[in-house]
């Protein structure tokens, strides 16, 4: 089997590439799809940094406030300024054709080897000179945690199977008591485990992202009951509802600053080409269907999906912002003006980087410019350097979040370090 994997992983990498230039921006030119026995494979190595750092843009610095962690993925900032960190690993699903051993094999290659911690560590700069001295677990025996959010007195974590709380007072460095459970989430297969979360500006719902348990319904539609899709919290009762349905992997949530709008980022479709199926930065409407499985990107229509189902395409919403197909966008978290003048208003997208396509894309992190409520412009490079120069990477970007005292945090699960980027003193 070892030899039929790197055979056809191999064979993988030989097939031409198209033509195509990633497409960003609200309105991007897709191409055609294009299928073939199995995907363009390039996973980028993992290297160390070696004394290297990321790249920033002139006027910005950028450091590691903690190293050392277990698969880090999200991060909070607590009221006083401390930082939880999320740390999972998730359990997948099994395989189900040969082409999905291959796929496996090949993405493990990009992996860190760590074990996920299935924790929340807390980092603490008690004398705000930018160097966190404090590096504690604050909570562990978690099950692949993911999602995070605050209210007043409560911690809210998204494991891989449960949405769950703890009891806060500002400035522990660990949790009093065990997590209780608000609400179970699907977790049959898990074929996409992260559950991200967000939670409403008044505190009293919660928003949780479920992905698809395929790439395009190749398990049947049962095992995709209650996934794909938004579900609503509330965190009072944990009752639930589907928010919105039809986004095949809603990687990270956030609100707009100022208004009551949930954007998502959603990772798309496998398999139809290197340049498609664009993954996206999107508002998301409470009702509002946005493709999957039958369509992407609004009512272009998926003909692997059978059978099809017009109606349902006919409703598909056309998300607000491409961000490129394969980008694997993991994080977002709207900007503030402490970030300076050139990121002032829009959002910071955390970029994990392809794995099938022959030229590797994403692997950094971007800004999203925006103009009052929408996406306005392209997307402008922030922190990059993670690739090598000879195609290997020193780090994969995961969650974003900006510190209202003046920084953005980037947990990187490959070099398992927290980054932070500030603006130099005028």
């Amino acid at each position: 089997m070892r030899a039929f994997i790197l055979t056809s992983a191999f064979a993988a990498l030989a097939l031409p590439a198209l033509a195509q230039d990633m497409q960003t921006g609200p309105s991007p030119t897709l191409p055609a799809p294009a299928q073939g026995l199995l995907p363009e494979m390039t996973i980028p190595r993992p290297a160390g940094w070696e004394g290297a750092l990321p790249q920033v843009p002139e006027g910005y610095s950028i450091s590691a406030i903690a190293t050392g962690l277990q698969i880090p993925r999200q991060l909070l900032v607590l009221p006083n300024g401390d930082i939880l960190v999320a740390e999972g690993k998730g359990q997948g699903a099994p395989a189900m054709r040969p082409k999905d051993i291959i796929a496996g094999f090949i993405k493990g290659l990009g992996k860190s080897p760590e074990p996920g911690g299935d924790r929340l560590t807390l980092l603490r700069d008690a004398d705000g000179d930018g160097s966190y001295e404090v590096q504690t677990v604050f909570a562990e025996n978690l099950n692949s945690p993911y999602g995070l959010a605050f209210s007043e007195g409560n911690i809210w974590v998204a494991n891989q199977d449960a949405v769950v709380r703890f009891d806060y007072t500002d400035g522990q460095t660990e949790a009093a008591g065990p997590p209780q459970l608000l609400a179970l989430l699907p977790s049959a297969l898990n074929h996409h485990w992260t559950k991200a979360m967000a939670i409403s500006p008044d505190g009293t719902l919660l928003y949780v992202g479920i992905g698809s348990n395929s790439n395009i319904t190749e398990r049947g539609m049962t095992a995709e009951a209650d996934r794909a899709m938004v579900w609503e919290i509330d965190t009072a009762t944990g009752r639930h509802r589907p928010f919105a349905t039809g986004l095949r992997n809603p990687t990270a949530l956030t609100f707009r600053p100022g208004s009551d709008t949930l954007w998502a980022v959603v990772n798309e479709r496998d398999e139809i080409g290197p340049d498609l199926v664009p993954d996206y930065l999107t508002s998301v409407q409470d009702g509002g269907f946005y493709g999957w499985p039958w369509s992407y990107w609004g009512r272009n229509i998926d003909r692997r999906v059978k059978p099809e189902n017009p109606g349902k395409v006919a409703e598909a919403l056309t998300p607000d912002y491409a961000l490129g197909a394969h980008v694997a966008a993991l994080g977002v978290h709207f900007s503030d003006p402490v970030m300076g003048p050139q990121f002032a208003e829009g959002a910071f997208v955390g970029m994990h980087g392809s794995w099938n396509r022959k030229d590797p894309v994403g692997y950094k992190v971007v800004f999203v410019p925006f103009s009052g409520a929408a996406p306005a412009g392209d997307p402008v490079d922030v922190v990059t350097g993670f690739l090598t120069e000879d195609g290997e990477a020193r780090g994969r970007p995961v969650g974003v979040t900006v510190d209202p005292r003046g920084a953005l945090l980037i947990a990187d699960d490959l070099s398992n370090a927290v980054w932070r980027v500030t603006p130099n003193a005028p």
